[in-house]
Formats: C-alpha cells, sequence, structure tokens
C-alpha cells in the first residue's frame, strides 16, 4: 500500500525558509515522479514540483522556480522541499504525491502559513 507521511510545515514570516518532508512507502522511489502539490483555500490545485529520481529530472511551477527545491533520499525514502523566500501567497496545504499514470496518489498534507 502507497503511503506519505508529510511534515515540516508551520507558520513562518514572509521571507523565511521551511522545508517539507514527505516519508514515502509502499513503491520504489524511483519507479515514479514524486512531489508536491498545494492547495490554497479559494484556489485551484496547483503542482508545484516533481522529481523523477532515475534520471535527474524535475520540475518547478513558474510560481516557485528559484525559490523551491526538491530532492530526494532513496535510501531515507524521503523527498524533500525546501522552500526559501517564502511570500504570503505560498500559503496553502501541501501534498506530497505520485503520478503512477494511471492514478495520483497523494498524502495528508502539511499546512504552510506565511504571514505579510
Amino acid at each position: 500500500e502507497v503511503q506519505f507521511v508529510e511534515s515540516g510545515g508551520g507558520l513562518v514570516q514572509a521571507g523565511g525558509s521551511l522545508r517539507l518532508s514527505c516519508a514515502a512507502s509502499g513503491f520504489t522511489l524511483d519507479a515514479y515522479a514524486i512531489g508536491w502539490f498545494r492547495h490554497a483555500r479559494g484556489k485551484a490545485r496547483e503542482a508545484v514540483s516533481w522529481l523523477l529520481s532515475r534520471d535527474n529530472n524535475t520540475y518547478y511551477s513558474d510560481s516557485v522556480k528559484g525559490r523551491f527545491t526538491i530532492s530526494s533520499d532513496n535510501a531515507k525514502r524521503t523527498v524533500y522541499l525546501q522552500m526559501n523566500s517564502l511570500k504570503p501567497e505560498d500559503t496553502a496545504v501541501y501534498y506530497c504525491y505520485i503520478n503512477t499514470g494511471t492514478t495520483i496518489i497523494w498524502g495528508q498534507g502539511t499546512q504552510v502559513t506565511v504571514s505579510s
């Protein structure tokens, strides 16, 4: 069974940093692209970043490019999202997810709140 445990969210002032962690189980970490999407109240879900570790391919949305960095530690089966220069508009629930090609599976999410 695929499972994710996200952590690292919290309250931070604008300009600050947070690092989100996603401990994954139930699949081989480099089998699929694994990433993060976020959902802010009143807004559509946004794919923020993903990583395909077997070929080191990454994606970042324009809204986070240059500020966020995704990485993985396959030995720890954990994916990280380093978020720097946070803005109030980054406030959202962040979810770790994989896309198997036939289905999308995500975790319970972690709240990130950026105060101005």
